[in-house]
């Protein structure tokens, strides 16, 4: 055999030196058992830390990690050669730990992270989202050694923050303070990995009850634009979990649905914990059917298509058939069957009398408007059309939320539609018709007869006083109905 080289051969060393509780903790619990003592690399750390920082030691020794005798060693170890590593009392250590690390003992859970929306999560950085927050809320004011131009406070207290921000290493082991601390559930990391598993299992106790309560989702999902807290809380899923809370054996450690609880479920329930036939997965889009984030909604296929993500080839008939096994724990087929219909439905409605001829005028008025985005009135009325109340109108269908489905979403997607956007495009086809640009002229006469064609369309038709005679014949006779009944 070829004798390699001897910095090779030192760096192996190192590595092995660094790791070698690691691979017997990965060795122990698979085989059921734990390291039998605590490093004295970690013991060393106890020693101190359990001085110096009283929570940490505390909430270490409240974890599984303490109960494996797994210590701050193990998971904080790092080369010499690593871009974040630093020299702390004759270790070589690194402040994060990345879901790289992670993967040391938990590398199919990583595995499905890995392939997941969550682990991307930092790629909006280069988005229209986040140009709202580095330029049109924002400025170069936060100066820092990674960002001697400046960066907005509002992308890195805002945005940063649960998508993750691109954790910049200035010297030393130490990071920039722009872009940590940072438990963006998308973080791009120094070793390259993406994500935070911090995210959902806070250090340093690592719980997995806390992970699977609504609150923990709801750091990130909540808000005006992807309101699945406040959803959930209204939904009768939510009321039953809060009303039921002591009910809900949260540390159990299987936790099967139908096994272990049956009061309510949770975000976690639905999206990614066991049930009786299933296992729990890290890929939180393996049982949704729907991709509610663009203006159109598309199926999780052809998002995680566009990501170069593994669920490419998993259809989304087969994620449904994920979610209502879980479903099925608690209701039977003819109940999961008109769900669906119901959402289904809310899609289609969604789709076909906004969406669609709404994203087909907003192309259509591009030529007539200031290149800069947000530079224009329609930009922002169209951006909240479906980035806002579109996206509530959905996601208040997918969790049986009606006041968000309606409220929120719909009514508020209506009042916008018809009240803004609809006599916002209409001025600025009107200033333009008569312009002495033959393409401004054009572009404006185009708009014009799109805006005449939506309208006159049957979904739309209403508005201009032309509905068709036979339906509002219907309308008043159930109007004289209800009137009768309850005069």
């Amino acid at each position: 055999m070829k004798i390699q080289s001897t910095k090779k051969m030192k760096r192996i060393q190192k590595y092995i030196a660094a790791i070698v509780f690691v691979c017997a903790a990965v060795e122990a619990a698979n085989a059921g058992f734990s390291l039998k003592k605590v490093s004295p690399q970690s013991q060393a750390c106890v020693e101190c830390h359990k001085n110096e920082s009283r929570s940490i030691y505390e909430q270490w020794g409240n974890s599984h990690h303490f109960r494996a005798n797994v210590g701050c060693f193990e998971c904080h170890s790092a080369l010499k050669e690593d871009v974040d590593a630093f020299e702390h009392f004759g270790e070589y250590i690194s402040t994060i730990v990345s879901p790289r690390d992670c993967a040391r003992c938990h590398e199919h859970e990583v595995a499905e992270f890995n392939s997941s929306h969550h682990a991307k999560g930092g790629r909006i950085l280069g988005s229209l989202d986040n140009v709202l927050a580095e330029v049109v809320e924002g400025n170069n004011g936060l100066v820092t050694p990674g960002f001697p131009h400046g960066v907005s406070a509002a992308a890195v207290n805002g945005c940063w923050q649960c998508h993750g921000s691109e954790v910049k290493v200035i010297g030393d082991g130490k990071l920039d303070p722009a872009t940590w601390p940072n438990t963006g559930i998308g973080r791009i990391n120094p070793d390259g990995s993406e994500g935070a598993c911090t995210a959902c299992h806070s250090r340093h106790d690592f719980s997995a009850a806390q992970a699977r309560t609504p609150d923990t989702c709801g750091k990130c999902h909540m808000g005006p634009d992807h309101p699945q807290l406040e959803i959930f809380n209204e939904s009768k899923h939510g009321i039953a979990y809060y009303a039921n809370i002591d009910k809900m054996a949260l540390e159990s450690p299987k936790w099967v649905v139908g096994e272990d609880y049956d009061a309510a479920p949770t975000c976690a329930t639905c999206h990614m914990s066991a049930t009786t036939d299933q296992p729990v997965t890290h890929d939180v889009g393996m049982r949704i059917s729907w991709n509610n984030r663009p203006p159109i909604s598309v199926r999780p296929e052809v998002s995680d298509a566009k990501l170069g993500l593994p669920g490419k080839d998993v259809p989304w008939q087969t994620r449904r058939a994920n979610m209502e096994n879980v479903c099925l724990s608690c209701h039977n087929q003819n109940f999961i069957d008109a769900f669906y219909i119901q959402y289904d439905g809310l899609i289609d409605l969604y789709h076909e009398k906004f969406a669609k001829p709404g994203l087909a005028l907003y192309e259509a008025a591009q030529p007539l408007l200031n290149e800069v985005k947000f530079s224009n009135k329609i930009d922002f009325v169209w951006f909240e059309l479906w980035h806002h109340e579109g996206r509530r109108a959905r996601h208040g269908a997918s969790m049986m939320g009606p006041d968000y489905t309606h409220w929120h979403g719909t009514y508020e997607i209506a009042k916008n539609f018809y009240t803004e956007y609809i006599p916002e495009l209409q001025e600025l086809a009107s200033h333009n018709l008569h312009s002495e640009d033959p393409d401004r002229k054009s572009a404006a006469e185009k708009l014009n007869r799109l805006i005449f064609q939506t309208l006159e369309s049957d979904n739309h038709r209403w508005y201009i006083n032309k509905m068709d005679p036979a339906e509002k014949a219907r309308r008043e006779q159930s109007r004289e109905e209800f009137q009768k009944r309850y005069k």
